[in-house]
């Protein structure tokens, strides 16, 4: 059985893919760090790791350790790009699990991880969720096994998974989630986006009075469905999204918007915290706090940004703490 989640588990992923270096991560700020994203071979199904990444996958452990020698380190595996095809056919098989796991915990040696995690935004069918469970309990048996064989430490092993444990139809792998993760970092944001509504929304809502499209009914139905509040770590976004307005006259949450700001095209909205706060400071903008959603925000004439800023992450915190003392 793995060890419950530590109290307040502060973790944060780094994508090789954003080209931010690795030491410009205050790693002083968390508990844990995520490297990602590891890759699953279509033939073999092992773990793959991409010759552009090899360099800082061997170096990341080492490097954040250097501000915070006690700081945690995972590899992530999957994430949103991952091929759905050669992620379903790899947990459908008892051996192609096998091959998967045994590669997983080589390379987590290897490149210095004390942990794996495990992304699968895609899975979607019941046989996918029920596969993904075989394949936590595959893999918590191999993680206890190699450990006791080579006298160090079980790795840590964790998902990222959907805001709420029903997605459409099908549902995650709860009681094998239960008994054979440490835990896993639900992602809860991307409620709403400019690539898909012509309305402002606040992504990472706490509380959402018109929807379930919210952290605080997601958190409720994973602890509904039996998953302790001590295995979930909240998930917070490093950016926001950006909107312009149709009328900059109407700017409150749910204003009619046309797509996209200028500002954040590329990207289909999404702008990184660190863009948003040079912005307003730019312009001079008020960042307006909304108590309904838990949400922060700024216009700028026809441009709107919704965002998690001081106030809307301490409201989480609290209401995470709130979970966890049940």
């Amino acid at each position: 059985m793995p060890s419950e989640a530590q109290t307040w588990v502060k973790s944060g992923y780094w994508y090789s893919g954003t080209g931010s270096p690795i030491s410009d991560i205050n790693s002083a700020l968390f508990t844990h760090l995520i490297c990602a994203f590891a890759d699953v071979n279509s033939s073999s199904y092992e773990l793959s790791v991409s010759s552009s990444d090899k360099q800082y996958f061997f170096t990341f452990t080492d490097t954040v350790r250097q501000k915070n020698p006690s700081v945690t380190t995972l590899l992530s595996i999957g994430g949103a790009g991952a091929n759905h095809t050669t992620l379903s056919n790899m947990v459908s098989k008892a051996s192609y699990r096998k091959s998967f796991i045994d590669s997983s915990i080589k390379i987590a040696r290897l490149y210095g991880f004390q942990g794996l995690d495990f992304g699968w935004d895609s899975a979607n069918t019941s046989s996918d969720m029920t596969n993904m469970g075989m394949l936590f309990q595959d893999w918590r048996a191999a993680v206890n096994s190699e450990a006791k064989n080579s006298s160090q430490k079980d790795l840590i092993l964790t998902a990222a998974v959907h805001f709420s444990p029903d997605l459409n139809s099908v549902s995650f792998p709860v009681d094998s989630i239960r008994s054979n993760l440490n835990w896993v970092h639900v992602n809860a944001y991307d409620y709403h986006a400019p690539r898909w509504s012509n309305y402002t929304g606040a992504s990472a809502a706490l509380y959402d009075p018109s929807s379930n499209a919210s952290t605080d009914y997601g958190i409720g139905a994973w602890i509904g469905r039996g998953l302790p509040a001590s295995k979930l770590v909240l998930g917070l976004p490093f950016y926001g999204y950006a909107w312009t307005l149709k009328n900059p006259n109407d700017n409150g949450i749910g204003a009619p918007a046309t797509g996209p700001a200028a500002i954040a095209i590329k990207g289909g909205g999404a702008i990184r915290y660190y863009r948003i706060k040079s912005y307003v400071e730019s312009y001079g903008a008020a960042i307006m706090y909304n108590a309904t959603y838990v949400v922060n925000y700024c216009t700028v004439g026809s441009t709107w940004i919704g965002f998690d800023d001081v106030e809307a992450v301490r409201m989480k915190q609290l209401q995470q703490l709130v979970e966890e003392e049940g």
